[in-house]
């Protein structure tokens, strides 16, 4: 039987990449996903994912929502109630890592950094809690990074700060919400070969390096988070709580990754 079956999930930045591969993982499951996108270039690609869910004899809605927005996002998850039902696993993968070395960071990149990984996630998980709470079940997974624990390249200090504060908030909810029955964790992918590391890994030397410095000698893959995921969203998981789960083919256990990112 499958392992979440006619549960409501909410996946939020899942039209393309970890968040697309996380999301169809869950409808694998048997879950009934709402598919988060934010801009209109990403509609169609939400569209496509919304049809490969309901091939697979699940139900599945496109919600379009700036996460950071309260008021967007008290939106979205009005139109997912009317839709779905309430949220009963929220996966909180939305995410950005602008390049941008710490002595030229601006204001706005912080800003926009911050508002995507971090509050968006408070945003979200407060509002899902609060009829998980009501429910006495509810599972929520911080999709973060091994930038959470460690540096992992110069020239994104706004990114990796925000990462490790999306951890300590994944366990002070984790610590507030056990007690209703609510599962709060997360994963935490090294280099994952999807569409926002397109450009980065596009270069030959830049690949190699990548993949030698990770213990597996590997890139990970989005379908991969998308089990941890599963794993973590599932009765099997009851009993973790406050957990970031590295899917990191060891990276976090070994010396630093190379640091000649500046250059690119």
């Amino acid at each position: 039987m499958p392992r979440l079956l006619d549960r409501v999930a909410l996946v939020t930045g899942a039209s393309r990449g970890i968040g697309e591969a996380v999301a169809l993982r869950l409808a694998e499951e048997g879950a009934n996903v709402a598919v988060n996108y934010t801009s209109d270039r990403s509609r169609p690609l939400a569209e496509k994912v919304k049809e490969q869910i309901e091939a697979m004899g699940r139900k599945a809605i496109i919600v379009q929502a700036d996460v950071g927005s309260k008021a967007q996002v008290e939106a979205m998850f009005q139109q997912i109630r009317e839709q779905l039902g309430d949220v009963e696993i929220l996966v909180n993968n939305a995410g950005i890592a602008p390049f941008e070395p710490f002595l030229k960071v601006t204001e706005e990149t912080w800003d926009r950094t911050y508002n995507t990984n971090v509050k968006s996630i408070f945003l979200c998980s407060q509002l899902a809690a609060k009829s998980m709470i009501e429910k006495r079940y509810g599972k929520i997974v911080n999709v973060l990074s091994t930038a959470s624990l460690v540096v992992t390249s110069p020239v994104i200090p706004h990114y990796q700060s925000s990462k490790a504060a999306a951890n300590m908030l994944t366990k002070g909810m984790a610590i507030e919400l056990g007690k209703y029955n609510i599962n709060v964790n997360a994963v935490g992918p090294s280099t994952v070969d999807t569409d926002m590391c397109t450009d980065f890994l596009a270069d030959p030397a830049i690949r190699a390096q990548e993949i030698e410095a990770n213990p597996m000698k590997r890139l990970g893959t989005a379908r991969q988070i998308g089990d941890a995921v599963v794993f973590l969203a599932s009765e099997e998981a009851m009993q973790v709580n406050g957990h970031l789960l590295m899917v990191d083919g060891g990276l976090t256990v070994k010396a630093a990754q190379p640091d000649d990112h500046m250059e690119h």
